[in-house]
């Protein structure tokens, strides 16, 4: 049976480190399952295969190996940080599909809600904690989260919308949509676009960096908005 409370590891790696019994051992590995799974099913969900199960076992075997009670730090907390490491070092070397920068930013975003959670509260945070945190609903977290192992037309992009929408921010829904109508651009005419709003320079400016007249990059300004404007009007 899966032990589901913290504490049940805790004491488990005690008794380990003070016996080095192999049924100790045994316990730890049994009350850490939770952590595992909990951690295959966030980076990998609907796909936790028996490789990113088996390297989240070696990192709570790796934790048991390492931890210092002495430092201060639960070993839950201690775990979880090896159990990602193993995790995300496999899913960096199998992972085979490009994130679209939407996905690799929300990835991002929920690794570093793990790690606050983590270092805050000593838990992993659930996905619907997660979701809170990064404004996006659970099945859009959980959509992003496929990003890499799948390719982005299996990904049920309408899943991924913001809970609800903050003062001076685009939601996140607008930002895929602005970022597939931008990769339907020219490379020169996503130049233009990223110079003149991303990076606020002047037409003058965005001129001389590229190596093109003012007037080239006005009308090229110009093609940009018209085709940005007709392809998200289409979605």
């Amino acid at each position: 049976m899966q032990a589901e409370n913290p504490g049940d590891l805790e004491q488990a790696v005690i008794d380990y480190q003070s016996t080095g019994d192999q049924e100790c051992l045994d316990r730890v590995v049994e009350a850490g399952k939770r952590l595992v799974y909990h951690f295959a099913n966030l980076y990998a969900p609907r796909r936790p295969g028996e490789d990113l199960i088996q390297v989240g076992f070696e990192g709570l075997l790796k934790a048991v190996a390492r931890f210092d009670p002495g430092r201060g730090v639960a070993f839950n907390t201690y775990a979880s940080h090896c159990i990602m490491g193993e995790m995300r070092h496999l899913i960096r070397k199998e992972a085979s599909f490009d994130r679209a920068g939407w996905a690799a930013e929300l990835q991002s975003k929920v690794q570093q809600v793990v790690e606050d959670r983590l270092k805050e509260t000593g838990e992993a945070p659930s996905i619907s904690e997660i979701a809170a945190a990064v404004n996006v609903r659970e099945e859009g977290v959980i959509e992003a989260m496929r990003a890499g192992w799948v390719t982005l037309n299996e990904l049920d992009i309408s899943r991924v919308q913001s809970q609800h929408y903050e003062s001076f921010s685009l939601p996140i829904e607008d930002k895929i949509v602005l970022e597939q109508a931008m990769n339907k651009l020219s490379s020169l005419q996503s130049k233009v676009i990223k110079l003149l709003f991303y990076r606020d320079l002047t037409q003058t400016e965005a001129a001389a960096e590229l190596g093109v007249s003012q007037r080239q990059v006005s009308r090229l300004l110009r093609q940009s908005l018209d085709r940005l404007a007709k392809t998200m009007t289409l979605k």
